[in-house]
């Protein structure tokens, strides 16, 4: 149990348990509402990497080579459910999730490239700001693997690559996507 402090002026106070956070997970889970499809369009245009085998060449050469300068999709899914634990100082969360690569040929046929697994342990202050709630994220390194490569013959892609580009990704779009998802400017 936790103890509420003791308001001296007027405020709002909030408060969530582990166990709700981690049951709305696990219903989200469960519902299958934890995956997304992001396709090439939908990436900023300022984005360092796009979805393209032109792009994707910098980790797997041999992609590009036999499907040049094709479109591409990625598949984001959960594999478990998150898990959120609170702590007087932070938010901290464990992901569980896995990225499936597919070369979208010009028929609309996916042919699979890669599938990764992606873990995370994600430490996050939240504060508030005029309006605004706004966080403090700091991503814990977690494994990322290759379970599979879906392409015969092509070789593993180069991992390390790939993760320095997705942290710089969740650093430079993920936590002002969040922001702007939990907390919408307000109409003028």
């Amino acid at each position: 149990p936790t103890t509420l402090p003791v308001a001296h002026k007027p405020m709002l106070l909030l408060a969530v348990t582990e166990f709700v956070a981690n049951s709305a997970a696990f219903a989200y889970f469960t519902a299958g509402a934890l995956r997304r499809n992001i396709s090439s369009n939908m990436l900023p245009q300022r984005f360092p990497l796009q979805l393209r085998t032109k792009s994707m060449g910098l980790f797997s050469p041999e992609l590009q080579e036999r499907y040049p300068d094709q479109p591409m999709e990625l598949q984001l899914s959960a594999r478990e459910p998150p898990l959120l634990s609170c702590h007087p100082d932070a938010l901290h969360g464990a992901l569980f999730s896995s990225a499936e690569a597919f070369v979208v040929l010009p028929n609309a046929t996916r042919v699979p490239a890669f599938l990764l697994n992606i873990d995370a342990n994600v430490t996050g202050k939240p504060t508030v700001a005029g309006n605004r709630l706004r966080g403090t994220p700091c991503l814990r390194r977690g494994p990322l693997c290759l379970p599979r490569a879906g392409l015969r013959g092509l070789p593993v892609p180069q991992v390390k690559r790939l993760e320095t580009l997705l942290k710089f990704g969740l650093w430079l779009f993920g936590v002002p996507w969040a922001n702007s998802e939990c907390c919408p400017h307000p109409a003028p």
